[in-house]
């Protein structure tokens, strides 16, 4: 098992962090999407704090991954791939970290406008970052749905690099970060056909 990258390979903690932030935004996106047509209720109040409190632990993951990319090395490009599938990768992983970014702090800045405290997981209340206000909150509730449909298209695109290079290409992008190879993989492939 290794812990950090090497130059041809992701290390576990690099992989951890992928798949810990990818399974937390998919599930937030998804309650996202659900509580907007949620009337105010005990539920939609409940599913709040929860999507607030994974909202901000995302926030840590991303800044913590990027901190460790930052620090550690990165596997190199592989040779195989095209300078057009180089640049648009490297577009892609900066608008995904943008958004990243982006989605938990307008979060957090709309509920500081709407009087709402973001309490994390009931151990702590973050300070609130902007004062109450109401039109604001309403401007900044819309860049954070605007920010979440881009985050999807985002994500999308993607994942349908890695089957591309996967399927199509046949080289190792992919399997270079599954967690447990090609099982993990296998039933991922499985799992996106079915859910396609």
């Amino acid at each position: 098992m290794i812990w950090k990258n090497t130059a041809e390979r992701f290390g576990v903690i690099a992989k951890g962090f992928h798949w810990l932030i990818a399974v937390a935004v998919i599930g937030l996106i998804a309650v996202g999407l659900y509580m907007a047509d949620l009337d105010p209720s005990p539920l939609k109040f409940k599913l709040s704090f929860w999507h607030k409190s994974f909202g901000v632990t995302v926030l840590a993951l991303v800044a913590a991954r990027l901190a460790w990319r930052f620090i550690n090395i990165s596997p190199a490009v592989l040779a195989t791939h095209k300078k057009w599938e180089k640049t648009l990768a490297k577009i892609i992983h900066v608008l995904l970290y943008a958004c990243l970014f982006a989605m938990p702090l307008t979060g957090w800045a709309m509920s500081s406008a709407k009087g709402f405290p973001v309490s994390v997981f009931g151990w702590f209340t973050l300070p609130n970052i902007v004062g109450e206000n109401k039109e604001l909150g309403r401007l900044l509730r819309e860049a954070h749905e605007y920010i979440g449909f881009a985050l999807i298209g985002f994500i999308v695109l993607h994942f349908g690099g890695a089957l591309k290079h996967h399927l199509i290409d046949k080289d190792s992008t992919l399997r270079r970060m599954l967690p447990f190879g090609t099982v993990v993989l296998a039933l991922a492939c499985l799992f996106l056909t079915g859910a396609a």
